[in-house]
């Protein structure tokens, strides 16, 4: 791998960040904001050809002035999408997750999800400025051993489900509150880690919007303080000071603004008369995966670039839980290319990588002979297409 480690940082400058020790990684991450750079951090476990085109690329882009933190966003291919983002717009949030995790100075906040995700990045500015410890795995995936030391956790829900499986099994711990975000929280999760003095605290968010809505005790998701919500033809939109600046570059995300300060990512919702949220999907059919929200159209996008995918619909595999997989149907012009998901992952960072294919010699289509979607996502989960070993 290449020198992970930047030169000397420019104030203002985007500065990629990748490094195989995590702990030297949140080092340089502090540092190039101590000199006013701009971090912009990979993923350690992404194919190298992906990240040396990326760190290429993004190296080239020039944030405007108050531009203190960039995060790809989960929709990120070969063409990167970047967040980016003032200190204020999550700083003026800080206050109300303190309050919300009861962190304290002195306080271990344990960070599972990748030094990458925007979950990780967020947790590590404001330990920085409570006053508080970050602790990291010592592994790729949390285990039992990590807990020693953290009193407090910011992770998605299969981290949690790990977590509580752990302590379960007489791991020892000190923690006493979970901050979970990313997918929904299954209340019998919650139930397990409370039962064995975990205090879960969850709340929905997107990278691009920060905070959005917060249930504290399982009660049910309502607005995050500081947060206006509204719901047009079912879609959430959000007015905040905790909103991103936008997309660096020519990328185009999910994100759409208003002229009067409110922005929507695509989440359909219904807000009830007491200020409830409940969510209803993505009007994009976006996919939710651990800590990433996947995009098909991005990932079928990379697929169709590889020599010898003639079309490629991409859908969620339903997992245990409420996660999902992401999955992939290709129909190929002639043999399957040699390498197929080595060629894949060179397009694609790992959260956005199918882990499931599927092969047709013909794709499903609609009356407009539009890709049948709902019948070829159907199909797949019920064995009636071929499985690529």
């Amino acid at each position: 791998m290449d020198d992970p480690h930047p030169g000397p940082v420019t104030p203002g400058r985007l500065v990629p960040i990748l490094d195989p020790d995590p702990v030297a990684m949140v080092r340089t991450i502090l540092a190039v904001r101590e000199a006013g750079g701009v971090p912009l951090v990979g993923d350690a476990h992404w194919d190298r050809a992906f990240w040396q085109r990326t760190a290429a690329t993004a190296a080239a882009l020039r944030p405007a002035p108050h531009i203190a933190w960039a995060t790809f966003s989960s929709g990120s291919t070969g063409a990167p999408r970047i967040i980016a983002r003032s200190a204020e717009s999550w700083e003026s949030s800080f206050p109300a997750v303190t309050e919300a995790m009861e962190l304290h100075p002195g306080d271990a906040v344990l960070l599972p999800a990748p030094l990458a995700s925007s979950l990780s990045l967020f947790s590590l500015a404001h330990a920085r400025a409570s006053g508080a410890g970050i602790l990291l795995p010592r592994g790729r995936t949390v285990a039992g051993r990590d807990l020693e030391g953290a009193t407090i956790v910011h992770c998605t829900p299969p981290a949690l489900a790990t977590i509580v499986t752990a302590i379960e099994g007489g791991a020892p711990h000190g923690l006493r509150t979970a901050l979970v975000g990313g997918a929904r929280l299954d209340p019998a999760l919650r139930s397990r880690a409370e039962a064995l003095g975990v205090r879960a605290v969850s709340y929905y968010g997107a990278a691009e919007l920060s905070f959005v809505a917060i249930d504290r005790d399982g009660s049910g998701l309502r607005p995050f303080p500081g947060v206006e919500l509204r719901v047009i033809d079912d879609e959430l939109w959000v007015r905040s000071p905790f909103l991103a600046d936008g997309y660096l570059g020519e990328s185009r995300g999910a994100l759409r603004r208003d002229a009067g300060g409110w922005a929507t990512v695509g989440d359909r919702a219904e807000v009830d008369a007491s200020g409830r949220v409940r969510l209803l999907g993505r009007s994009d059919g976006a996919i939710l995966t651990a800590a990433a929200t996947v995009i098909p159209d991005d990932v079928e996008a990379a697929l169709l670039t590889i020599p010898g995918i003639a079309e490629a619909v991409v859908f969620a595999f339903p997992a245990p839980g409420d996660d999902s997989i992401v999955a992939a149907v290709v129909r190929f012009d002639g043999a399957p290319p040699p390498e197929l998901r080595a060629r894949a992952a060179a397009l694609l960072s790992s959260s956005h990588l199918p882990r499931l294919w599927f092969t047709v010699a013909e794709l499903p289509t609609t009356a407009s002979g539009k890709p049948a979607r709902a019948r070829i996502r159907d199909d797949a989960i019920a064995g009636r297409m071929a499985r690529l070993g």
